[in-house]
């Protein structure tokens, strides 16, 4: 049994975030825009596969993905934003990876006579 008084929690201080200040809605990084082009390239992928191209809208997915891969690979990492995750080496070899796999899988599949 715990003979301590309960002591009420301290306050939190004041610092940036707590409502006082406006909050910032752009990306404080080069990374962070370019995470977001890739963000808008993958959803319009995601469109077109929606639209019934499902082949150029995948293909659009894995370019977006081996681009990242790439911007990954030049920018310094307290430049990265989003697009660090991990470790460089790992991050570059995972999207290109992933976007070569899905580029090739899109085009090996064969196309059904309509």
């Amino acid at each position: 049994m715990n003979d301590e008084p309960d002591l009420p929690a301290p306050e939190p201080e004041d610092g940036p975030g707590d409502g006082d200040e406006e909050e910032r809605r752009y990306p404080s990084t080069i990374g962070g825009a370019f995470y977001l082009v890739i963000l808008a390239v993958c959803g319009a992928g995601i469109a077109i596969v929606a639209g019934g191209d499902w082949r150029l809208g995948v293909r659009v997915l894995a370019v977006a993905l081996m681009v990242a891969a790439g911007l990954r690979l030049v920018l310094p990492s307290r430049d990265a934003g989003m697009l660090a995750v991990r470790h460089r080496a790992i991050d570059v070899t995972v999207l290109a990876a992933l976007g070569g796999l899905i580029y090739f899988l899109a085009s090996s599949i064969p196309e059904q006579p309509g």
